[in-house]
């Protein structure tokens, strides 16, 4: 079943695949939480490669990332790893975590992002190579949560390399700033 925002973010505690502990929902910070299937997926490994580019400036913000693959953590380190990330990833090969938030499956939606979403499906698979073609029917789905815990944004994909646009993420950060700061959003949305 989805998750919706506003709600209490699932506890969950992992060890990443490079042996950090990782625990999501009230760390004390802004976290983008995505769910990805399979590490050999063109579509999740061009937005790792997108997350990765961007992590400097979100990182600088006061974002953690958090990067969760259905595959074990060997394919994991094979197809997403290789390249070392500043984020956590993590492999939750039993789909628990997968579970606990509500991933959805769909056959129907794989084959709409692969239809619509060519040039990034051909950009993902020069990232992974043809093992890219061999996925399960997860679809993906990313979570923006605050330093308490709680869901802000529930972001479920319409189809399989549809993802949260970054632009929301940025305002996320943008509101956590101010809120920070002691200003209220009415008094944001009038100076802004």
């Amino acid at each position: 079943m989805r998750l919706k925002a506003p709600s209490r973010a699932p506890l969950l505690h992992f060890v990443d695949i490079y042996g950090r502990r990782v625990d999501i929902g009230g760390s004390g910070r802004r976290t983008l939480l995505c769910f990805f299937r399979d590490a050999a997926c063109p579509f999740c490994n061009f937005r790792i490669y997108e997350l990765t580019n961007h992590h400097p400036a979100l990182s600088a913000l006061g974002l953690d990332i958090v990067a969760v693959f259905t595959s074990t953590p060997e394919a994991v380190q094979r197809f997403v790893a290789r390249k070392p990330r500043p984020f956590s990833v993590i492999a939750d090969p039993s789909s628990n975590a997968h579970e606990t938030y509500g991933i959805e499956r769909s056959l129907w939606r794989k084959l709409k992002g692969i239809v619509t979403r060519v040039p990034t499906l051909i950009k993902g698979l020069r990232i992974v190579g043809l093992a890219g073609l061999n996925t399960t029917n997860l679809m993906p789905a990313d979570f923006l949560i605050d330093e308490d815990g709680n869901i802000v944004e529930a972001y479920y994909g319409g189809d399989a390399g549809d993802r949260i646009p970054l632009e929301r993420v940025e305002l996320f950060l943008a509101r956590g700033m101010l809120a920070r700061a002691g200003v209220k959003p009415a008094q944001a949305d009038v100076h802004s």
